[in-house]
């Protein structure tokens, strides 16, 4: 992820919560934890296109590489610092 101020940083982290709330509702409620998955990509990558080409446009190759190592970059931090969580607890167990 990239490096926010910290105002930003507070309400990407709400954000994201939030959707992590909504989606343990819908699990909640008997969803399925794959297809809630599925549907938050789907959502994810719908916005992406939105914010950088309208509700007309689409990304050509070169926008999908872009939001692709986003993505990329976005998940290889979250799973970083799980690790480092991981191994936290357990040397202090």
């Amino acid at each position: 992820m990239a490096k926010l101020p910290d105002e930003q940083r507070e309400i990407h982290a709400n954000y994201t919560s939030q959707f992590i709330e909504l989606a343990n509702k819908l699990k909640d409620d008997g969803g399925d934890v794959q297809i809630i998955s599925a549907a938050l990509m789907s959502a994810s990558g719908v916005y992406a296109t939105y914010t950088t080409s309208g509700n007309e446009g689409y990304l050509h190759e070169s926008g999908i590489e872009k939001v692709t190592q986003v993505y990329k970059n976005n998940l290889t931090f979250i799973q970083n610092l799980k690790k480092a969580q991981a191994e936290d607890a357990q040397a202090n167990s």
